[in-house]
């Protein structure tokens, strides 16, 4: 069902995809994994998953990171038009001024969320709101920066239930910056994939800056740091099962590598994306084992 499509206002099929449902609900999955098979208690040793202040948590989680793809999507309209001119939806089926009103409603409401959780947790809201607008209007059109702010996000959300209670935090932070390296890693490939749109555009991602082969080879430094990291973690935590589950995905992830280093045109780079997806859902398929 539209409303008045005719005049672009609103469309819920238009909502429902600038939202990214798939990736609002690996979110959600990877926090209440994290929550359940992680945290597993409160500090008042009550099961996490019977306190409503974490769902409270996750809801204000989705809710600023649905906003942060409706304003991303806003600023990218015509490089969007360029680069998968298919799935445009601001300005469509959606008018631009009812992006913008939505985006600061479901902003200021998961900010009033996170305070009926706890005042940290509306910071902590309040600061990934800010740092979402300010990747959309500025820091994505600089070279690493915007790749670096995605990533970011990304771990934090994961950490955030262990940042919540105390408890766990060193298990959920590996996972965390599983997700951050892994992130930051899909976020430049999506830029390879996207530099003909970003280059007609003024865009100065590490694909027009460095070059395509250059920044093939900035991956491969941030890979070697990916795996130096989480054998540290690993170490450290000396857990037998995590170890030898790390390990078994570490070759899945040579295997990406590998066919990072083969793509050279922009089907392929559009399949490593969906693939680096496989392999953060795999990963957090292992808390499980913990």
């Amino acid at each position: 069902m539209e409303i008045s499509q005719a005049t672009q206002s609103v469309s819920i099929s238009g909502l429902f995809r600038i939202s990214r449902p798939i990736n609002l609900l690996m979110v959600a999955f990877a926090q209440i994994m994290a929550s359940y098979f992680l945290v597993k208690n409160t500090q008042a040793g009550m099961p996490v998953l019977e306190d409503l202040k974490l769902y409270g948590l996750i809801l204000s989680t989705l809710m600023i990171t649905a906003a942060g793809y409706m304003i991303n999507d806003y600023y990218d309209v015509k490089i969007d038009y360029i680069n998968r001119p298919q799935e445009v939806v601001v300005g469509k089926t959606i008018k631009r001024r009812v992006v913008i009103f939505l985006h600061s409603l479901i902003n200021f409401t998961a900010i009033g969320l996170g305070y009926l959780v706890s005042p940290k947790i509306a910071l902590v809201n309040f600061g990934a709101a800010f740092l979402l607008w300010l990747y959309s209007n500025q820091l994505k059109r600089m070279p690493f920066i915007g790749n670096l702010t995605v990533a970011f996000l990304t771990g934090l959300a994961i950490y955030l239930p262990a940042f919540f209670y105390q408890k766990s935090v060193l298990l959920v932070l590996t996972y965390a910056i599983f997700a951050f390296f892994l992130n930051l890693i899909r976020e430049i490939i999506k830029d390879i994939e996207d530099r003909d749109g970003d280059r007609k555009h003024g865009c100065r991602t590490l694909p027009i800056v460095l070059g395509f082969r250059k920044t093939k080879q900035v991956i491969f430094i941030i890979a070697l740091g990916f795996v130096a990291s989480i054998l540290f973690v690993t170490f450290k935590i000396q857990n037998f099962h995590l170890f030898i589950y790390f390990g078994i995905l570490g070759l899945a992830f040579g295997w990406f590598m590998w066919k990072t280093y083969q793509a050279d045109r922009k089907e392929h780079f559009t399949k490593l994306s969906s693939i680096s997806k496989i392999l953060m859902l795999v990963g957090t398929l292992s808390m499980g084992l913990i």
